[in-house]
């Protein structure tokens, strides 16, 4: 009897648990033009976007939608993507959620409220990238085998998926590969293609998501200003305001009323001849300065280096040298074909017993660093000496577009003569880069090299 009368309880509870939740509202549109489309069908002004629904733009179509944290997401020609989550939790930002997705085309993210109180759980995926944010606005563009993002205020990081990044994560990924840009390095971009890990700095010109797919021009800018950023009112968008400024002034001209349109032709002037400007030769601007140091005390000599210096982006450290790169001077952008062979003209390299924790310098021999740029790999090797012993020690990796090197162990965490890399190529036509690894089970090694062709 019991059986019985639980049985449709039973059944009405596993229906109530079937179905599924119903997804949020993650903004509005506030314009739409052209071939556009929400979930199959066509774009509405102030309609509601759900979270998961797949918003698409035709040849000449457009898409801006205001999220419910006052961001902007806005869509650009051909371009295909989702708000796929947009939860927000204002009372506890931690729990905040939010995923946009870019499958292919230009898009814009301009951050909102929600967003700047809980950076950490943004993401924005591409096919083949992750981005996090620092409180920013950015435009992207991708296709399924490359993916570049150009920032117009505050800063992302990028990073290839890969290791530990994967699609399905949520907020930024900030591993060892992950990479920085902002806009304060106006012009330039970075870049991912499939199976490429650590993204490369690029500089924009015709491969900016901007040039790919310009905007508008009204386009809303970084911040709402004026009156509308005031009274919170919308950025004017709508494009038939000037189009029918237009048609009165047309439809004044058919029907002979020429009260409002000034028809004079001006008395020809002649213009005053203007001195002749003196010639400006532009200064040389040199390539931005690479340098290293000891930031650690070793077998009696003193540090040479803090592990920060002023006016240098430090690129890579070690248990003991620190190498920094100048921000001021001319960028270096790699070759996109070649390859260059260099010789090892400096080094220095001690051993440490991880028993004692004494140290011991050790020299190093037989140094090869070659670089090919059609592959953006180098090889490198050596013979490091140290108290009548010798380690044979190589390492590949991958050198980025603004020549940094990057190269992990090659024999395996832990492994017998294995080290990891770090470094830098310079515009000057010479390399440095750090190293560390593990020699045996009690000892490690950690120093730098410098290399010139």
């Amino acid at each position: 009897m019991l059986r019985s009368y639980l049985r449709p309880v039973l059944a009405t509870f596993a229906m109530l648990c079937a179905v599924p939740a119903l997804a949020a509202e993650a903004g509005k549109i506030i314009f739409v033009a052209g071939a556009a489309q929400v979930a199959g069908k066509p774009a509405v002004l102030n309609a509601a976007v759900q979270e998961g629904e797949l918003l698409t733009t035709g040849a000449a179509g457009y898409i801006y939608i205001k999220t419910v944290d006052n961001g902007m997401f806005i869509l650009r020609p051909n371009t295909e993507a989702r708000i796929a989550s947009y939860h927000i939790d204002a009372a506890n930002p931690a729990n905040t959620r939010i995923k946009l997705e870019l499958l292919h085309g230009v898009a814009r993210s301009q951050s909102g409220e929600a967003v700047k109180l809980a950076r950490q759980n943004f993401r924005f995926n591409t096919p083949v990238a992750a981005i996090g944010v620092r409180g920013t606005d950015f435009t992207v563009f991708t296709d399924q085998e490359v993916s570049r993002v150009a920032v117009l205020s505050g800063g992302i990081t990028m990073s290839g998926f890969g290791g530990g990044c994967r699609p399905e994560g949520s907020g930024p990924c900030e591993g060892a590969m992950a990479r920085e840009l902002s806009a304060s390095q106006r012009g330039q971009l970075l870049q991912v293609q499939r199976s490429q890990v650590a993204p490369q700095l690029l500089q924009g010109g015709s491969l900016a998501p901007d040039v790919v797919a310009p905007p508008r021009p009204d386009e809303p800018g970084g911040k709402l200003g004026g009156a509308a950023a005031a009274t919170g009112a919308e950025p004017s968008l709508d494009p038939r305001k000037s189009n029918s400024l237009q048609q009165i002034v047309a439809n004044q001209v058919a029907g002979g009323d020429k009260s409002s349109i000034v028809d004079k032709t001006p008395e020809a002037v002649t213009p005053p001849v203007a001195p002749a400007e003196p010639v400006v030769v532009a200064p040389v601007v040199p390539p931005r300065a690479v340098n290293w140091g000891r930031w650690q005390a070793v077998a009696g000599q003193a540090a040479t280096t803090a592990l920060s210096q002023a006016g240098s982006d430090r690129l890579a450290f070690n248990d003991t040298f620190v190498l920094f790169r100048a921000k001021e001077g001319t960028a270096y952008v790699t070759p996109e074909h070649g390859s260059v062979g260099f010789n090892l003209s400096q080094s220095e390299a001690y051993v440490k017993n991880q028993s004692t924790a004494a140290l011991t310098a050790a020299s190093v021999e037989n140094g090869k660093l070659l670089v090919d740029f059609d592959k953006s790999q180098f090889t490198t090797s050596f013979d490091l000496l140290t108290q009548g012993e010798r380690f044979a020690l190589k390492n590949t990796g991958e050198v980025t577009r603004d020549g940094q090197m990057f190269g992990g162990a090659v024999l395996g965490s832990g492994g017998a003569n294995t080290i990891n890399v770090n470094g830098v190529l310079s515009g000057k036509g010479d390399a440095t880069y750090l190293f560390q690894g593990r020699l045996d089970a009690t000892r490690t090694v950690s120093g730098v090299t410098y290399w010139t062709k």
